[in-house]
């Protein structure tokens, strides 16, 4: 190499690496306070972002090539939900105007789990993922049933049609939810469940109530066994007893202590209703012999399913406590009497009903529980014109109801719940997750910035189609997806996320 070559080699690494590791930041965000929820930092900083990591959060002075004033606002990590069953283009603009920017299916899960994400296939918004749906598992087994994914509605069937095929996720549509496996089936279904898990299965998705007549207990204790093995979560909805009896609980927390499997328990209050207090606390105590067990809540007062879900063909107003006049037809928003009600059961068994059963102290209850982490349970949305969208903006009622209205419990908890405990559930097993729920320096570049004064729901029942109020910015892999609280269009940063 000649002298001047020489020359100009180290001239370009003393003057062309320098600018770059001077931190030419791709985004600025500028006097936020930063809250971070894993160490605790809570105060005004700068971060500098480099395409898709947090680089530097720092009282200096920051420059960049998009710069965002976000003085009196909240810097957090970007909101993840680990149970939505939305994965939709309409679904994700509602949450990412939530702050979410990682959604995640992991009660019913998919299977084949690479087929997860098919209405996304033109981008995503979101990060996403799923895990391994054994419903759906035992469908195929059972009736040959796959997943379904078809065309969009609008192609085809429109939305009722599709919300058909999507409910078959839980069992609602085939009797795969009450045909008892034989010997054969079995062994093919514990084969599956591996396939999920080695295809990228973020654990094993078990909507148990919903196969409570199918499901022995040497097949759940199977699925349990599976799990404690390969270290993979089951995220369950546990068969549903009458007015909160914790038989369903009970059932697998001593599973999960005999085989050793992680556990996650969907929608406490839900199941536990009445007795929300008992079910915490029978959690507590298996946590503390050594189960690695948690528990989450979405925080409405209602549930919503089809008319001819299998919970209605049993004793469900006993089940519920409630009455026909607590159940509430979507479309229209009327209440039922007992001859409508079996007049829609028979005719319309795929139509939307919103059933009101939940006490709001109980959600009180459990939002301050240590370690319960926050979700949505946000269902199907495909077009506007339809009522099937309860519990959207479950994280901005979080931040506006329970933490400045009513002061249940303090900012920085509530965002360890919506961002910090969702990632340490998942990491073992989805090492991507080590790099989310996080405001620090090598973190992934997901970040929700809000107003702490004015973020709350707006979405009711009769018009779920509402953006939350109060999130000014919500950036996904260094890509801003909401400005100025405004949705950005024609932007896809979201990646899908596997298990490792």
């Amino acid at each position: 190499m000649t002298v001047q070559r020489l020359a100009t080699v180290l001239a370009c690494l003393l003057v062309c690496v320098p600018v770059y590791g001077a931190q030419e930041y791709t985004l600025v965000l500028i006097g936020g306070r930063v809250i971070d929820p894993e160490t605790g930092l809570d105060a005004i900083r700068n971060v500098g972002l480099v395409d898709d990591k947090i680089t530097t959060i720092t009282t200096e002075s920051l420059t960049g090539r998009d710069v965002l004033s976000v003085d009196s606002l909240v810097v957090a990590p970007g909101f993840i939900d680990l149970h939505s069953h939305t994965p939709t283009p309409l679904g994700q603009r509602y949450q990412v105007q939530d702050g979410v920017t990682t959604a995640l299916e992991l009660e019913a899960g998919a299977f084949p789990v690479e087929d997860f994400g098919y209405y996304l296939r033109d981008g995503s918004i979101l990060n996403y993922g799923a895990s391994a749906g054994y419903g759906n598992m035992r469908n195929q087994v059972m009736h040959g049933i796959r997943q379904p994914h078809l065309a969009d509605p609008r192609e085809t069937l429109g939305w009722l049609g599709r919300w058909t095929e999507f409910r078959g996720l839980f069992g609602q549509v085939t009797t795969a939810n009450t045909k008892v496996a034989d010997a054969e089936e079995r062994a093919e279904l514990r084969k599956l469940l591996h396939e999920g898990l080695d295809r990228g299965g973020i654990g094993i998705g078990l909507p148990l109530d919903y196969y409570s007549e199918g499901i022995d207990n040497d097949e759940v204790r199977a699925i349990f066994e599976i799990a404690g093995e390969r270290q993979a979560p089951v995220f369950v909805h546990v068969r549903r007893g009458i007015n909160g009896d914790p038989a369903g609980l009970r059932e697998v927390l001593a599973l999960a202590k005999d085989t050793d499997a992680p556990l996650h328990v969907c929608h406490i209050t839900h199941n536990a209703m009445v007795n929300i207090e008992l079910f915490l606390r029978e959690i507590r105590e298996a946590q503390a012999v050594g189960v690695d067990v948690t528990t989450e809540l979405l925080p409405y007062t209602a549930g919503s399913t089809t008319i001819g879900a299998a919970v209605f063909g049993r004793d469900w107003r006993t089940i519920f406590n409630i009455d026909y006049s607590d159940v509430e037809w979507a479309a229209t928003g009327e209440r039922f009497d007992q001859t409508m009600w079996d007049e829609y059961r028979e005719k319309y068994p795929d139509g939307q009903v919103i059933h009101h059963y939940l006490k709001e102290d109980w959600n009180r209850r459990a939002v301050v529980e240590p370690g319960l982490i926050v979700v949505s349970d946000l269902l199907p949305m495909f077009t506007e014109d339809s009522k099937v969208a309860p519990h959207n903006g479950a994280f901005a009622r979080v931040l506006g109801r329970y933490v400045r209205e009513q002061g249940l419990l303090d900012l920085n908890t509530a965002i360890a719940k919506i961002t910090l405990l969702p990632a340490r559930r998942l990491e073992r097993l989805a090492p991507a997750f080590v790099h989310k729920g996080r405001m620090q320096e090598g973190a992934d570049a997901d970040v929700t910035i809000f107003d702490p004064a004015t973020i709350i729901d707006r979405a009711t029942y009769q018009n779920p189609y509402q953006p939350s109020d109060g999130i000014h910015y919500v950036i996904v892999n260094g890509t801003v997806v909401v400005r100025d609280r405004q949705f950005v269009e024609g932007v896809h940063p979201g990646r899908r996320i596997n298990a490792s």
